[in-house]
């Protein structure tokens, strides 16, 4: 099975009915602005936290641009955690189309 992908707008779509936004850049990039309400989970720490991305729900992985994402995504897809989503263009991608971004450590 591969990774499904969405773009920026469908993210917007998703997030409107209230799903969930995983953020997997390091810290200073995400404390520097992310997502509005996505939790924080740094990439080398996923096989630590795979709880967090085990749901009923879709959850919908960002980095910066979509690469570190989308190894989160396979990553988590071999461990038989198949409800992960990769967001195209990522948070890069989310502020160049001028959407709101959080800064600092809360979602």
């Amino acid at each position: 099975m591969s990774v499904r992908e969405i773009t920026i707008d469908e993210l917007k779509i998703a997030l409107s009915n209230g799903s969930e936004v995983i953020d997997v850049r390091e810290s200073d990039e995400y404390e520097s602005g992310h997502v509005p309400n996505a939790k924080h989970v740094p990439l080398g720490t996923i096989p630590n936290n795979m709880d967090l991305f085990r749901s009923d729900a879709d959850i919908y992985v960002v980095c910066h641009s979509g690469g570190r994402s989308m190894r989160a995504c396979e990553f988590l897809h071999d461990q038989g955690i198949t409800n992960v989503l990769n967001v195209i263009g990522g948070t890069a991608g989310w502020i160049a189309l001028g959407n709101e971004t959080t800064t600092g450590q809360q979602p």
